[in-house]
């Protein structure tokens, strides 16, 4: 029977610790935050995370920081130390599930690995994120984003073919480990609370998110022997499809798969001849022709004004995007009208403009954004409340550098 009174948030009422550094692991806990879990970022004392170190600075506030830990409280807690261990163990028993990306080994080397942590709460679900997993002869290599672009496939496909493979321009491999990770233990929780499951622990490789997101690289070379090369900004999907550089200088983004969207694209273009051409009646044949198409498409983007070009490709209900900069979109009237641009108000530094929480929900009230936490700025409230630890003993964990 469902709650008369929906919680306040979508993930109102789980706790979620983060063990975590730098991107993967911290960030799958923030989508959790962003959405109302309670996330508590337990951090080095006196250090804190490395990312708050890596800028850029305004005032000497880490804007990376800022973007990435929103919605968490931080604790500082030894995890190298007896003490810091056994308070973490206490931390276990008030929590729905931990989060970590150390290279694998290092938990139980602390004493903290799974069979430890779920003695002290047998529903806990221990989410592990790594470069190559916790098994497998790479086991114990460091991993981080193009480490996992390289040996997940992606970053070889990636550029032009007389030149060396490209990253992406951000950490995909991270953020896409961090979107893999959520989900994963969103499904271990619904399991644990909804279909009678235990608690579990979950081994995501940071390589392995990105080769399952990689089309059909792998039935491509099982089944037909192909090894995919790079090829610049074309792909068999699309043909044509190019960047195409408009007559005012920009780049605009505009492919075609389907036959109708092609037919669209000749009549928007005035060249209806072309669908009498043997050679375009289908999109196989298409792509076999797909540089000429590009040629043809390319020409007539790069002399067509672009106010009467965008008019011909939103008549013709053709997908299509400029290539824009940080500066186009905070400029662009569709962020603008969404809200997809939020601003931040920190205590030291004001208004502090990044993305919003994505995905909408229609039901359930939108959670605002709390800035980024101080360095161990909820150890009095966490441990107080949580643990029931006294100001003094708190004291005097912090001078024998243990929070």
């Amino acid at each position: 029977m469902r709650n008369q009174q929906p919680p306040k948030h979508m993930l109102s009422g789980l706790r979620i610790l983060d063990l975590g550094t730098m991107i993967a692991g911290p960030v799958a806990c923030t989508l959790f935050a962003d959405l109302g879990a309670e996330v508590i970022k337990v951090e080095v004392p006196e250090r804190g995370d490395t990312v708050r170190d890596i800028g850029p600075f305004v005032d000497g506030e880490c804007l990376y920081w800022h973007v990435e830990a929103r919605n968490k409280k931080s604790v500082t807690l030894n995890l190298r130390v007896p003490e810091g261990q056994a308070m973490l163990c206490e931390m276990v028993k008030h929590a729905d599930a931990v989060v970590e990306n150390f290279r694998p080994g290092t938990l139980e080397k602390w004493n903290l690995g799974f069979d430890e942590l779920r003695k002290h709460n047998p529903k806990l679900i221990l989410l592990r994120i790594s470069g190559f997993g916790q098994s497998g002869p790479y086991r114990e290599r460091a991993g981080y984003d193009r480490i996992g672009l390289a040996f997940g496939g992606l970053m070889g496909i990636t550029g032009y073919p007389d030149r060396p493979p490209v990253r992406s321009g951000t950490s995909t491999a991270d953020y896409q480990t961090a979107l893999m990770g959520a989900f994963s233990l969103m499904a271990a929780i619904h399991h644990r609370d909804h279909l009678g499951g235990e608690g579990q622990e979950i081994d995501l490789s940071m390589y392995e998110s990105i080769i399952r997101f990689t089309e059909v690289l792998v039935p491509e070379y099982d089944r037909l022997g192909v090894v995919r090369e790079r090829r610049g900004n074309k792909h068999f999907a699309a043909a044509p499809g190019e960047h195409f550089q408009t007559s005012d200088g920009r780049y605009l983004i505009l492919t075609v798969s389907a036959d109708a969207g092609f037919q669209r694209l000749c009549h928007a273009m005035s060249r209806t001849d072309l669908l009498q051409d043997a050679r375009y009646a289908a999109h196989s044949s298409r792509w076999e022709h797909v540089d000429e198409l590009n040629r043809i498409l390319g020409n007539w983007i790069a002399t067509t004004p672009v106010k009467q070009l965008c008019k011909a490709l939103d008549a013709a209900k053709l997908a299509y995007s400029f290539i824009y900069s940080i500066d186009d979109i905070m400029k662009d009237p569709h962020y603008a009208e969404r809200g997809s641009i939020v601003s931040v108000d920190h205590p030291r530094i004001g208004p502090v403009k990044m993305a919003g929480v994505f995905p909408r929900f229609s039901n359930v009230q939108h959670k605002p954004i709390e800035p980024a936490p101080d360095l161990g700025q909820h150890n009095a409230e966490y441990y107080g409340q949580v643990l029931g630890i006294a100001p003094d003993r708190l004291q005097a964990l912090a001078a024998r550098g243990v929070i």
